[in-house]
Protein backbone atom coordinates (compact mmCIF):
# COMPACT_ATOMS: atom_id res chain seq x y z
CA UNK A 1 0.00 0.00 0.00
CA UNK A 2 1.06 3.56 -0.32
CA UNK A 3 0.44 6.79 1.26
CA UNK A 4 -2.51 7.39 -1.08
CA UNK A 5 -3.93 3.89 -0.50
CA UNK A 6 -3.45 2.10 -3.52
CA UNK A 7 -3.08 -1.74 -3.07
CA UNK A 8 -1.38 -4.48 -4.92
CA UNK A 9 -2.93 -7.54 -5.37
CA UNK A 10 -1.45 -11.15 -6.77
CA UNK A 11 -3.91 -11.57 -10.30
CA UNK A 12 -5.24 -15.20 -11.11
CA UNK A 13 -6.79 -16.32 -14.26
CA UNK A 14 -10.01 -15.12 -13.57
CA UNK A 15 -8.07 -11.50 -14.11
CA UNK A 16 -7.05 -12.13 -17.48
CA UNK A 17 -9.50 -9.44 -18.98
CA UNK A 18 -8.37 -6.56 -17.06
CA UNK A 19 -5.15 -8.17 -17.79
CA UNK A 20 -5.16 -8.44 -21.65
CA UNK A 21 -6.78 -5.15 -21.62
CA UNK A 22 -3.96 -3.58 -19.72
CA UNK A 23 -1.54 -5.27 -21.98
CA UNK A 24 -3.46 -4.05 -25.20
CA UNK A 25 -2.96 -0.72 -24.12
CA UNK A 26 0.53 -0.59 -23.13
CA UNK A 27 1.36 -1.89 -26.45
CA UNK A 28 -0.84 0.24 -28.53
CA UNK A 29 0.28 3.63 -26.17
CA UNK A 30 3.87 2.53 -27.66
CA UNK A 31 3.20 1.96 -31.34
CA UNK A 32 3.79 -1.82 -30.70
CA UNK A 33 1.98 -4.67 -32.13
CA UNK A 34 -0.55 -6.28 -30.09
CA UNK A 35 -2.57 -9.16 -30.65
CA UNK A 36 -5.78 -7.64 -29.33
CA UNK A 37 -7.45 -8.33 -25.83
CA UNK A 38 -9.43 -11.77 -26.57
CA UNK A 39 -6.01 -13.30 -27.42
CA UNK A 40 -4.01 -12.12 -24.82
CA UNK A 41 -7.16 -12.70 -22.38
CA UNK A 42 -6.95 -16.46 -23.48
CA UNK A 43 -3.42 -17.06 -23.12
CA UNK A 44 -3.39 -15.48 -19.75
CA UNK A 45 -5.83 -17.38 -18.69
CA UNK A 46 -3.83 -20.31 -19.57
CA UNK A 47 -0.47 -19.25 -18.44
CA UNK A 48 -1.55 -17.77 -14.76
CA UNK A 49 -3.13 -21.31 -14.37
CA UNK A 50 0.41 -22.51 -13.67
CA UNK A 51 3.16 -21.72 -11.46
CA UNK A 52 5.84 -20.54 -13.91
CA UNK A 53 3.28 -17.22 -14.49
CA UNK A 54 2.28 -14.86 -12.23
CA UNK A 55 0.83 -11.45 -12.46
CA UNK A 56 0.02 -8.07 -10.15
CA UNK A 57 -2.49 -5.61 -10.23
CA UNK A 58 -2.49 -2.25 -8.95
CA UNK A 59 -5.82 -0.46 -8.36
CA UNK A 60 -5.94 3.67 -7.62
CA UNK A 61 -7.91 4.36 -4.06
CA UNK A 62 -9.91 6.63 -5.10
CA UNK A 63 -11.86 5.34 -8.13
CA UNK A 64 -10.61 0.92 -7.27
CA UNK A 65 -9.41 1.24 -10.77
CA UNK A 66 -7.20 -1.52 -12.17
CA UNK A 67 -3.87 1.12 -13.01
CA UNK A 68 -0.96 -1.39 -13.57
CA UNK A 69 0.48 -4.73 -13.60
CA UNK A 70 3.33 -6.63 -13.55
CA UNK A 71 3.77 -10.15 -15.43
CA UNK A 72 6.68 -12.58 -14.72
CA UNK A 73 7.89 -15.80 -15.49
CA UNK A 74 9.75 -18.10 -13.78
CA UNK A 75 12.39 -20.63 -15.29
CA UNK A 76 15.08 -22.79 -13.93
CA UNK A 77 18.77 -21.48 -14.84
CA UNK A 78 21.99 -23.64 -15.05
CA UNK A 79 23.84 -20.43 -13.38
CA UNK A 80 21.68 -20.43 -10.44
CA UNK A 81 20.90 -22.91 -7.45
CA UNK A 82 17.21 -20.90 -7.47
CA UNK A 83 15.26 -19.79 -10.52
CA UNK A 84 15.09 -17.00 -12.40
CA UNK A 85 12.43 -15.10 -12.71
CA UNK A 86 11.81 -12.50 -15.92
CA UNK A 87 9.77 -9.53 -15.35
CA UNK A 88 7.85 -9.57 -19.02
CA UNK A 89 6.04 -6.28 -18.24
CA UNK A 90 5.04 -3.92 -16.08
CA UNK A 91 2.86 -1.18 -16.74
CA UNK A 92 0.78 1.89 -15.23
CA UNK A 93 -1.52 3.51 -17.54
CA UNK A 94 -0.27 7.10 -18.28
CA UNK A 95 -2.74 8.83 -15.57
CA UNK A 96 -1.10 7.26 -12.59
CA UNK A 97 2.57 7.57 -13.30
CA UNK A 98 5.05 9.39 -10.76
CA UNK A 99 2.22 8.24 -7.75
CA UNK A 100 3.98 5.14 -7.00
CA UNK A 101 2.25 2.48 -8.11
CA UNK A 102 4.71 0.89 -10.47
CA UNK A 103 7.19 0.92 -7.30
CA UNK A 104 4.23 -0.89 -5.38
CA UNK A 105 4.62 -3.59 -8.66
CA UNK A 106 8.08 -3.74 -8.38
CA UNK A 107 8.24 -4.24 -4.57
CA UNK A 108 5.65 -7.41 -5.25
CA UNK A 109 7.50 -8.55 -7.80
CA UNK A 110 10.88 -8.93 -5.67
CA UNK A 111 8.63 -9.92 -2.54
CA UNK A 112 7.60 -12.49 -4.65
CA UNK A 113 11.36 -13.82 -6.35
CA UNK A 114 12.52 -13.67 -2.45
CA UNK A 115 9.66 -15.50 -1.32
CA UNK A 116 9.84 -18.32 -3.95
CA UNK A 117 13.71 -18.96 -4.02
CA UNK A 118 14.41 -17.06 -7.09
CA UNK A 119 17.89 -15.93 -7.42
CA UNK A 120 17.45 -13.49 -9.85
CA UNK A 121 15.05 -10.93 -11.58
CA UNK A 122 15.90 -9.84 -15.21
CA UNK A 123 14.43 -7.01 -16.80
CA UNK A 124 14.26 -6.41 -20.82
CA UNK A 125 13.98 -2.84 -21.66
CA UNK A 126 14.75 -1.04 -24.57
CA UNK A 127 18.01 1.35 -24.42
CA UNK A 128 15.74 4.18 -25.46
CA UNK A 129 13.95 4.26 -22.65
CA UNK A 130 15.54 6.20 -20.54
CA UNK A 131 12.38 6.92 -17.63
CA UNK A 132 12.06 2.85 -17.30
CA UNK A 133 16.35 2.36 -16.94
CA UNK A 134 16.20 4.78 -14.43
CA UNK A 135 13.17 3.63 -12.99
CA UNK A 136 14.88 -0.13 -12.46
CA UNK A 137 18.22 1.28 -10.92
CA UNK A 138 16.20 3.41 -8.73
CA UNK A 139 15.21 0.04 -7.48
CA UNK A 140 18.57 -1.75 -7.36
CA UNK A 141 18.81 -3.80 -10.89
CA UNK A 142 22.12 -3.21 -13.06
CA UNK A 143 22.35 -2.79 -16.05
CA UNK A 144 26.58 -2.77 -15.95
CA UNK A 145 28.14 -6.03 -15.44
CA UNK A 146 29.95 -4.82 -11.87
CA UNK A 147 32.87 -8.15 -12.39
CA UNK A 148 33.56 -6.82 -16.41
CA UNK A 149 31.68 -3.49 -16.60
CA UNK A 150 29.69 -4.53 -19.67
CA UNK A 151 26.74 -3.48 -21.06
CA UNK A 152 23.80 -5.61 -20.24
CA UNK A 153 21.81 -6.64 -23.57
CA UNK A 154 18.89 -8.94 -24.65
CA UNK A 155 19.02 -10.35 -28.02
CA UNK A 156 16.70 -12.82 -29.13
CA UNK A 157 15.01 -13.66 -32.81
CA UNK A 158 11.35 -14.32 -33.59
CA UNK A 159 10.91 -17.79 -34.80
Amino acid sequence: MNDDGAQVRRAGPEDADVLARLLDAFNTEFGSPTPGTAVLAHRLRRLLATEQTRAWLVAEQASGRQAGLALVTRRPNVWCDGPVDLLDELYVAPAQRSSGLGSLLIQAVLDDARAGGADLVEVPVDAPDVDARRFYRRHGFQEIDPDTGDLALLIWQEL
